[in-house]
């Protein structure tokens, strides 16, 4: 296994912890319970480790292209 597919199961699974965190969020917001971080506060973290994940994403795919072109 290559940095870059290494890079990539990484951004994966970023991406779906990231979605769970958004809808934990938005359940949060349709339940009306007290949550310790709130609505916004899982919504908004969700939203950020997504967008982490994608940047991730898009670093290994690079990564992989970059090693499947030396060989």
């Amino acid at each position: 296994m290559s940095v870059g597919e290494k890079r990539i199961m990484v951004g994966r699974i970023g991406a779906a912890l990231g979605f769970l965190c958004g809808v934990i969020g938005l359940l949060a917001g349709l339940t009306a319970h007290a949550w310790k971080l709130g609505v916004g506060g899982w919504f908004m973290g969700g939203a950020l480790l997504t967008m982490v994940a994608m940047f991730t994403l898009l670093d290994g795919a690079i990564a992989a292209r970059k090693a499947e072109m030396q060989k």
